[in-house]
């Protein structure tokens, strides 16, 4: 099919709308499932593999066949993430609007690196910026960048302290690396989430020299204990706590954290990968106070704006620092002199998508308020849950339900916890998954999806007590 197209490729259309069509049609097809379907994958490795593991071909094959196979075992082999009962991690699922801004972006195809190679993404990536710094009412001068998820958006934010903080040292990191460079002080939480420890492996400090700081019953960072050791330390210093617990959903104390900081002269970051999204909604915003004293925030897009994947938020409060640890320059590329927006000045990548498209449409399309009542509804989802779970006296919810966490165990027993996890991913109303905490197995039950009713919260809860009656049940019965 594809032999001698360029030869008359400028008679040929850009696009085969047939196929396209199909595409959507697949794609519709998924969507209206997603409500009503196992949560659940259904196919194996193997019978994935005997489907897709197919010679490479010389000549290829007809496109609409290779659309068709895949959508075949996407129907298959996914979870049903997207939809209304998947509770496994908080992955949020994709509002429609932000599903058609990708599907645009993806037609668009664009580079934003520098304003030059697509004006269009570079001008909705500095409204979204505008907008979520007002959603989160952050200094409005502050840095942003766009980048592939939380990980990425520590990496990015730590880099900028790095810089920060070794510059008011007298050192500059990005000429000299840190090879002799004044020491720096890192400190986390005890129960800090991984990827801040991966950035700071990426930034060359490594995970050894992590200081870590007691955490209480739920998870939160203890300040007095903070003060302590900032008190026994000189040098430049990085301090990251954390506004959403991964496990819990608490929030670290961080007005006294901030505070302790600021006294000591170390740079905040604080991991609000879907904790700070309670900034944006006023019943909620209590339980994040003093987070606006920071000096970065990292957060994500898909887990409570539920835009698409690959939508990382970095944010630094000092955007010479932000600016000078990103930015690159080179004698063919056409860049700006600031009026506009060019993203390499924000993040790591030069090539990538426009992932701004998906949040200026998703709060476009929703507002102020409607983000403040999706955060708000999967809150009181949580709540909702909790409170079903607890009809049964063999459930004991481990944590104060306070954002979109619910932390539970049966019987107070490890083994019968894991096999009830396990049996409602195989029975098929939900999907969530296990953790452990504190030395005991759990079963972590995440809300952030926009479409999950009570209704939802209600089967599922069914569905769980089910499994648990039937787990808990001695052997013969």
């Amino acid at each position: 099919m594809l032999e001698g197209m360029s030869q008359n490729a400028s008679a040929q259309p850009i696009a085969d709308e047939t196929l396209l069509r199909r595409v959507h049609e697949h794609a519709a097809a998924f969507l209206r499932a997603l409500p009503e379907r196992h949560v659940g994958a259904r196919a194996t490795r193997d019978e994935m593999l005997a489907a897709l593991r197919l010679p490479l071909g010389e000549r290829g094959e007809d496109p609409a066949a290779v659309i068709d196979a895949l959508a075949a075992q996407g129907e298959r082999g996914t979870l049903a993430s997207a939809g209304p009962r998947y509770f496994g991690f908080v992955i949020g699922g994709s509002l429609p609007v932000a599903l058609g801004a990708d599907w645009l972006t993806s037609t668009w195809d664009q580079n934003p690196g520098i304003y030059a190679t697509s004006p269009v993404t570079s001008v909705i990536e500095e409204v979204a910026r505008e907008w979520l710094l007002e959603l989160f009412d952050l200094p409005r001068d502050s840095g942003l960048g766009f980048v592939t998820g939380c990980q990425m958006a520590h990496f990015t934010c730590l880099a900028a302290a790095r810089h920060g903080v070794l510059r008011r040292a007298g050192w500059d990191v990005e000429a000299d690396g840190l090879a002799g460079a004044p020491h720096v002080n890192l400190i986390t939480g005890a129960e800090a989430h991984v990827t801040v420890d991966v950035a700071m492996r990426y930034l060359g400090f490594g995970t050894r020299a992590l200081l870590r700081v007691e955490t209480d019953d739920q998870g939160r960072m203890r300040a007095d204990r903070l003060r302590r050791l900032l008190d026994n330390l000189t040098g430049p210093t990085i301090v990251c706590a954390q506004a959403g617990n991964v496990n819990t959903g608490a929030v670290d104390p961080l007005r006294e954290i901030a505070a302790a900081a600021q006294e000591h002269g170390a740079w905040l970051h604080v991991d609000g990968a879907f904790g700070l999204w309670a900034r944006a909604a006023e019943s909620l915003r209590p339980l994040v106070d003093g987070v606006e004293l920071a000096d970065s925030w990292a957060t994500d897009g898909h887990k409570w704006l539920n835009v698409p994947y690959d939508n990382g938020v970095a944010i630094v409060r000092h955007a010479e620092d932000h600016r000078a640890s990103m930015t690159t320059t080179a004698a063919y590329l056409v860049q700006t002199s600031g009026v506009e927006r060019d993203a390499v000045d924000w993040v790591p990548e030069f090539s990538r998508r426009g992932r701004g498209v998906t949040v200026y449409a998703a709060i476009r399309a929703l507002g102020r308020a409607g983000v403040a009542g999706m955060i708000e509804r999967n809150c009181a989802n949580a709540r909702q849950m909790a409170e079903l779970l607890r009809r049964d006296s063999r459930v004991e919810i481990l944590n104060d339900v306070v954002l979109n966490q619910v932390m539970v165990r049966v019987g107070g027993e490890d083994d019968l916890t894991r096999r009830v996890i396990a049996g409602v991913q195989q029975e098929g109303t939900c999907w969530l998954a296990g953790t452990t905490w504190h030395g005991m197995a759990a079963m972590r039950i995440s809300f952030s999806h926009w479409a999950t009713s009570d209704d939802d919260v209600r089967r599922s809860g069914e569905a769980i007590l089910k499994v648990l009656a039937e787990k808990a049940a001695p052997v013969g019965v």
